[in-house]
């Protein structure tokens, strides 16, 4: 598994522990006992600063982010998606907005992390919802200038695409 993954995956614990202690819970304080009692000790210092970049980020955009993923999520209050779920759209929804990844990149990413810590059904409602918000935000303003981190697979390369039976592959909704 990629540096990066593994920093998403961390990202995304930092962010279940903060959802599920709510608004009592200061993103230095999480960031801080994450790393001292959870942390992968052998993690680079860049994913590290990677992951706690995509969690604090997320938590102080949270509610840009989830009026994106309400826009898109229909029928489904953010509240009664399952906390995993929620909190990896939040973190693929805050990659698209504020880092230079690859949306295409970010969506393959998230369902990577999806099929290690939900379900197959989770796969399939993320995809479509990022699929959907992606689509809107390359209308909005375009990635020109992403580029694929070198621990990453690059957009358009399916090596590393290990898609679900039924499940519709991103790039190819284009």
């Amino acid at each position: 598994m990629g540096s990066r993954r593994k920093a998403r995956e961390c990202a995304l614990q930092m962010l279940f522990a903060a959802d599920l202690g709510g608004a009592s819970v200061r993103p230095d304080d999480l960031v801080r006992s994450y790393w001292d009692e959870l942390g992968e000790p052998e993690m680079d210092e860049g994913a590290r600063e990677f992951a706690t970049r995509l969690a604090v980020g997320a938590l102080a955009h949270l509610e840009e982010l989830d009026d994106r993923i309400r826009s898109r999520a229909e029928h489904w209050r953010i509240s009664r998606m399952a906390v995993v779920d929620r909190n990896i759209l939040r973190m693929a929804v805050y990659e698209f907005l504020h880092e230079q990844t690859p949306r295409t990149v970010a969506i393959n990413e998230s369902l990577e992390i999806a099929r290690r810590f939900s379900t197959y059904e989770a796969t399939q409602f993320i995809n479509g919802i990022l699929d959907a918000i992606k689509r809107d935000l390359d209308r909005e303003r375009p990635q020109e200038d992403a580029v694929a981190h070198p621990d990453e697979e690059p957009p358009g390369d399916d090596g590393g695409d290990q898609q679900a039976e039924g499940e519709s592959k991103v790039a190819s909704s284009q």
